[in-house]
């Protein structure tokens, strides 16, 4: 499986979040597209085969999860391996949709 850590995810990348609800209006990249892990089987066609993606959780488990069903599938897929945590820890930039400041939940 790739694998790359937050800080090495292209500022352009297609980059898929997994995560639960509660956890993308915390906190989330700029630009990145939420489709938590337990509705990704149903959604996948959402997700694009032509461009690599970068799949992302809170620590790297769940995104390791999304990536294998992925990338058997056909897709061109990367884990982000330190997940959210380490987007934040890198200073990344972040957005949270509940009007507060940005955090990862």
């Amino acid at each position: 499986m790739n694998q790359v850590p937050a800080s090495g995810v292209p500022d352009d990348g297609y980059l898929l979040d997994v995560r639960e609800d509660d956890e993308w209006t915390a906190g989330h990249a700029p630009g990145a597209v939420h489709i938590p892990l337990g509705q990704l089987g149903g959604r996948a066609d959402q997700v694009p085969k032509d461009q690599p993606v970068y799949v992302i959780c809170r620590s790297g488990g769940r995104s390791a999860r999304a990536t294998q069903v992925l990338g058997a599938n056909g897709w061109d897929v990367t884990n982000v391996s330190d997940g959210m945590q380490g987007w934040e820890a890198s200073g990344r930039a972040m957005i949270s949709e509940s009007g507060a400041a940005p955090f990862v939940a």
